[in-house]
C-alpha cells in the first residue's frame, strides 16, 4: 500500500505550460467549489494542511501538484461553479482547468467530488461526459455524507449510480466524509490500485459488477423507506 502520509507539495502553476514534465501518473481532484475538495485531500493523505482550506469556497486559483512517490502525483484543480470572484478571474480559472484536462498526457484518473445532498449538477455532468470521451477512469466521491443518516446515504449512492448509467463510463463511487473519516480507507485502497495498475500498463477494471449497473431491488427498498 502506498504511504499517502509521505505526500509532499511540488508546485503551483497558473497554466499548463508552467507545470513540470508531463511524465508519470497523475490523478486529478476536481469538483464544485463547495464540495470539500481540500478537506478530502487532507483526510486521504492524513496531512492536516497539505491542501489549504478556506472559509470562502472557490479560492483555489492554481493547479496544485503533490507527489506521493516518484512519478505518482495528485493534482488539486481549481474548483468550479461557486466562487464569488470577478468574471475575468473565473474565466481564467476555467481556462486553466480545461487546458489541463484536455492536454495533460499523464492524467489517467479524474476524482470528481460532489456534495452527496446535491450530486450531478450540470457542470459535474459535463465533466463526467468529457472524462468518458477521453477514456479516463472516474472516481466519484459523494462528500459530506455525515450530513445524512445511513439509509438516506445509501439511497443517495444508489440514486447516483442509477443516473450514471446514461454516461456509460468506467467508474467507482464512494460515500465520503472528511469530518468523520467515512470512506477514507476505501479511497486510499482505490488510489493505490489505480497507481499500481497504471504503472504496469494495465487497464483499470471494476471487480464489483454492481458499480456498472444499478441495483433495482436496492433502489426499490430505499424508495419505499422514504
Amino acid at each position: 500500500m502506498i504511504n499517502f502520509s509521505k505526500t509532499k507539495f511540488i508546485t503551483s502553476a497558473p497554466k499548463l505550460e508552467n507545470l513540470p514534465a508531463d511524465t508519470g501518473i497523475e490523478i486529478a481532484f476536481v469538483g464544485r467549489s463547495n464540495a470539500g475538495k481540500s478537506s478530502a485531500l487532507n483526510a486521504i493523505t492524513n496531512i492536516k494542511n497539505l491542501a489549504k482550506t478556506s472559509k470562502t469556497p472557490g479560492r483555489t486559483q492554481l493547479i496544485n501538484l503533490f507527489e506521493i512517490e516518484e512519478n505518482k502525483r495528485i493534482v488539486d484543480l481549481p474548483g468550479y461553479g461557486f466562487a464569488n470572484v470577478p468574471i475575468a478571474v473565473k474565466n481564467k480559472w476555467q481556462k486553466s482547468l480545461t487546458e489541463y484536462l484536455q492536454k495533460r498526457k499523464s492524467l489517467k484518473v479524474v476524482v470528481i467530488l460532489m456534495d452527496i445532498r446535491h450530486p450531478l449538477k450540470d457542470l459535474d455532468r459535463q465533466l463526467i461526459t468529457w472524462a468518458t470521451v477521453a477514456n479516463l477512469h472516474v472516481l466519484i466521491l459523494l462528500t459530506k455524507c455525515d450530513k445524512l443518516a445511513i439509509n438516506a446515504r445509501n439511497k443517495a449512492v444508489y440514486e447516483t449510480k442509477k443516473n450514471l448509467i446514461e454516461f456509460g463510463c468506467n467508474y467507482d463511487i464512494v460515500a465520503f466524509s472528511s469530518l468523520n473519516k467515512i470512506g477514507v480507507i476505501e479511497v486510499r485502497e482505490l488510489l493505490d490500485n489505480y497507481y499500481n495498475l497504471l504503472h504496469t500498463g494495465e487497464e483499470i477494471t471494476i471487480e464489483d459488477s454492481e458499480l456498472q449497473s444499478f441495483d433495482e431491488n436496492a433502489w426499490n427498498k430505499y424508495s419505499q423507506e422514504e
